[in-house]
This record gives structure tokens, sequence and C-alpha cells, in this order.
């Protein structure tokens, strides 16, 4: 009987879990994570919360507990980076239950910490997210709008296609312009060095912004930085290769990753899933000047998903002749191959089509939430009273998609309120 209380728990929590776009499969596994970071009555506790951010006194009211009680079990969590809080415009704290990647599976790994076994941890991570697949599949290959995106190196553009890259398209603008910047351990090389797997890469370069930064500072999960000390972090992962991969939106990013194509997750997905796009490319693609490559094969070690090869250069005179090839399907536009290369033999192109970033995180929320299904637990969140404020941004993304996506928002929902809305839109 204890067993079958405890696996409900832990079963409503999946639930609420996948509640919104970023969920996480049931699995076995899945269970044994969540034991791991919630007891049995925080997992009860934490599959009421609503899908948007809350105040104390909504937690309460849930629970059926006073807002002092309610408060207490919330800084409770907030304090091991379960739930993330934080002050809104007039003053008020409020919470927000993240995903579980990006977000509390990375969190539990931010740091070591004697709390949480992190060698099982990291055993249940592996197997869960890369071996089994189905958490890597859903995260990363479903619908066309994903959690991250590469962001472009800036100085493997020449001076013309610098101009081309928008502020939000710039690492260094991201960290200029934050209100907060934390740095904490990689959670991909992290959970490689449990096995004994991890590449020599830097590991304390996972970069955090703005309002989840702050949450994390506050509570010891991440060291709080400047902008200058994160350009240099900055300039280290560069320098070791590194690929730039954060939040797929134009404002208030709330990470950056610096990740290798041995260890980081995202980068393991683009080689599984490549043809689905697991993470939004940048705007620009390798061109190869066949006159300049030498074949040295330096692009090809480098890349971090595999995009480059070498192949046979069509030679009449010499059939060992090879050159540098970019499978276009695969390639991030990073420009991690251009600045290694001794012979100046890469340089980076516009792509033929622009690529497109959500313009906030509830806009990409939205997008994902449509393309998933899963929309009318964004509007109508019954564990909770609506946020006034949380409704109108919701509602607002819905009105700004373009009219095909409308077109599906509206189809999904099945809601005359949201029709009429729309309909004032035409």
């Amino acid at each position: 009987m204890a067993h079958q209380t405890l696996k409900s728990a832990y079963d409503r929590l999946t639930d609420r879990l996948n509640k919104f776009p970023q969920g996480a499969p049931p699995s076995e596994l899945l269970h044994s994570i969540l034991r791991l970071l919630f007891s049995e009555k925080e997992a009860d506790l934490v599959a009421l919360l609503p899908i948007k951010p809350f105040s104390a006194r909504r937690a309460a009211q849930v629970w059926k507990v006073t807002e002092t009680e309610a408060r207490t079990t919330l800084d409770t969590l907030a304090g091991r980076a379960v739930l993330l809080d934080y002050q809104d415009k007039d003053g008020e704290t409020r919470y927000m239950l993240p995903p579980p990647m990006a977000g509390f599976f990375e969190f539990s790994m931010m740091r070591v910490r004697g709390d949480v076994d992190q060698k099982t941890l990291a055993e249940l991570f592996h197997r869960y997210v890369t071996v089994e697949g189905d958490f890597s599949r859903e995260l990363f290959a479903t619908g066309e709008t994903q959690l991250g995106r590469a962001f472009v190196q800036e100085k493997a553009l020449d001076g013309e296609e610098s101009l081309r890259v928008l502020d939000y398209e710039r690492a260094t603008e991201v960290i200029k312009t934050a209100t907060h910047i934390g740095i904490a351990m990689c959670y991909c090389r992290h959970v490689r060095s449990h096995q004994g797997t991890a590449c020599d890469a830097p590991m304390d370069i996972c970069m955090t912004f703005n309002t989840c930064a702050d949450a994390l500072i506050r509570h010891g999960f991440v060291r709080q930085v400047d902008a200058v000390e994160c350009l240099d972090l900055l300039q280290q992962a560069q320098e070791h290769n590194l690929v730039q991969f954060g939040e797929n939106n134009q404002r208030n990013v709330s990470f950056i990753c610096n990740c290798c194509g041995c260890c980081c997750e995202a980068m393991l997905a683009v080689q599984r899933f490549g043809l689905m796009r697991p993470v939004h490319t940048t705007n620009f693609l390798p061109e190869v000047d066949a006159e300049r490559c030498t074949a040295c094969g330096r692009c090809v070690n480098l890349c971090p998903v595999g995009a480059a090869s070498l192949v046979s250069a069509h030679n009449p005179g010499n059939r060992n002749h090879k050159v540098a090839q970019i499978d276009e399907r695969y390639c991030l536009g990073c420009g991690v191959c251009v600045r290694p290369c001794a012979r100046a033999a890469i340089r980076l192109k516009p792509r033929k089509e622009r690529v497109i970033t959500p313009v906030s995180s509830v806009h990409r929320a939205v997008l994902m939430a449509t393309e998933r299904g899963k929309l009318q637990n964004l509007l109508f969140d019954n564990q909770a009273y609506a946020s006034h404020h949380a409704m109108a941004a919701v509602l607002g993304a819905i009105l700004k998609l373009p009219p095909v996506r409308r077109a599906m928002a509206q189809k999904q929902m099945n809601s005359r309120y949201l029709d009429a809305l729309l309909s004032m839109q035409k």
C-alpha cells in the first residue's frame, strides 16, 4: 500500500510536469529521479501548483493551508532550486515550477552538494535523457519551435557580415544587458564526470541571467559575476571551441550554455535528430573556399554536431585530393569551424531564409504549446485562479501569432472567448 501511495504521488507530479510544453515522458527512471528530488509529501503538493507564476496566497488556497504555512513550504523548495522565486513589479514574491530542462534537472547538478546523491542522479539522468531517449525526443524533436538556439561566434564574422547580426543574436549583448549574471557548473559535463567520461572543456562556465540568475544567486546555486568576468568566460569558451546554446527568445534570455559535442545534451540531440531541427540555428552558414582548403580535417574534428566532412575534390589530376564539405541540414551556423582554419578557407554567409526567434519566453511557450496540443493548459489552469497578468500575456502572444498558427490555436482551444478575440483582429 505504501508503495502504491508513493507511486501515485509521483504519477501526479509527472502529470503536472507534462501540462507545460516542455514535459517529461512517464518512466520508472523519471520516478526514480523525482524520488531523489522530492519527498512524497512534496510531490503531492507540487503536483497541485499552477502552471503560471503564483503567490503564496494562491498556493495556500490550493493546498488548503494558511498563507504562512504555504510560504514556508515554498521557500524550502525554492532553497533547493526546485522552485524559482522572484519579485514581481509590485514587489510581491511569486513562485514558479520550472520545467525539468532547462530547469530543476540542471539546477540539481549546477554545484557540488551533499543533500542529494549526485552520483546516483547522474546515472539516472544519463539513462533517462540519453539512453532511454523518449525525453530527448520529446524535448528536442517535437514541434517546430524548440527550447534553445545557437548563437553565432561574432569573431567568426567578417566586417560586412557582422553588421547583419541583430543584438539579440549576440551572446555579448545578452551578457552586457543582463540585470543579474550567475556562473555554475555545466550540468552535462558534471553528469559525465560522475561516469568518468567528461571531456577536458571548462566545467564552471554555465551562464544564467536576469530573473533566473537572481533566484539561483540568492539561494547559493550559482556564483554571481559582473559582465566583465562573464565576457572573459565567453572568450574562454570560444577558445575551447564550445558552442553557445541559449534560450530561444529575444528578450530576457535566462541561460547560455557553452557546449561541447561529446557531453552536452543539446549537441547530442542535433547529432541524433538533426533533420528535425532540435536546436534553432543562427542566420549563417559556413562556406568553404575549395581553392584555399588543404583538407587538414580540423573543421571536421571541431564541429560539435558532425556537420563537416572531407569529400573528394573531383580533381582528375589527383584522385586523393579532398576538400571540406558542410552538410547544411545539420549545421548550426555557430562559426566554431571558422576561426581555427589556418588558411581562412571557411567564411560565414547569410542563410537564404532568416531564422525567426520568438520575442519572449511567453511567445515561445505559446508556440510550443500550440504545436504540441497543450495550449489549453496555459489558458485554463484549473489548479489555481489564473493571474490576470499571466493570462493577458498568453492571450497577447496568441493574437500575435501568424495566421496559420492562430488557426491552429483557435481549433485547439474551441473557445468562444478566443474566437471573439481573434475575429476582432481580422
